[in-house]
């Protein structure tokens, strides 16, 4: 009969897993595969295919199994997270390059799917129509303006910038943001903050 794993921290289980008791990789791929599918959808709106962002969840999940050191890392279940956000990440940006798929951004404005600084959910559109002193109601964006921001991010954001808005709009705070992309903590929301006059600049300039 095999062992009920439950019982025990991840943490625990690492060490157990470094003792040679290999069933325990099973155990956590199947705990974590809830977080992968979690991740697929938020990662969804950036263009790639659901399948296989999960199978690449998947592969970042085998990975921080693999690499996971207590030492070094946080718990198991942050750094986790961190590598399956990593991987999918990655497969975006290389389905991107493939396939020449533009950012939504239509749905992932409107989307509930942004973080404030304080750790709160919020949409993006609302943030910028606090910023500009109007209302979300007051601040209609139709299908041209949408265009006009999608020119914006394209031309006046630079790539790390469009990396970082690409996270945040998946709904990661700038801390995790920071952490997915290898950057430090103040550099990224140094970034978040430009992206915002930027995006903010765009909306309230006249269409033509």
């Amino acid at each position: 009969m095999r062992e009920d794993y439950r019982q025990y921290s991840d943490e625990e289980l690492m060490i157990r897993l470094r003792d040679g008791e290999d069933a325990i990789i099973e155990y956590l791929m199947n705990k974590y595969k809830n977080l992968v599918r979690s991740k697929a959808k938020s990662m969804y709106i950036l263009g790639a295919d659901s399948d296989d962002l999960i199978q690449e969840g998947m592969i970042g999940l085998f990975k921080a199994v693999r690499d996971y050191d207590s030492g070094r890392d946080a718990s198991f279940s942050t750094f986790a997270d961190l590598c399956v956000s990593r991987q999918m990440y990655t497969a975006v940006q290389a389905s991107r390059r493939q396939k020449h798929i533009p950012l939504n951004t239509y749905i992932s404005l409107y989307g509930n799917v942004s973080t404030n600084r304080d750790g709160e959910e919020e949409a993006l559109v609302n943030v910028l129509a606090a910023q500009s002193g109007q209302s979300p109601e007051e601040l209609v964006i139709d299908r041209e303006n949408v265009t006009q921001l999608e020119k914006t991010i394209e031309k006046e954001l630079s790539i790390f910038e469009k990396q970082v808005l690409d996270l945040y709009l998946t709904g990661m705070g700038y801390q995790q943001i920071a952490k997915v992309l290898g950057k430090d903590d103040k550099s990224t929301d140094n970034a978040l903050q430009r992206i915002k006059t930027k995006l903010k600049k765009a909306i309230r300039k006249p269409v033509v």
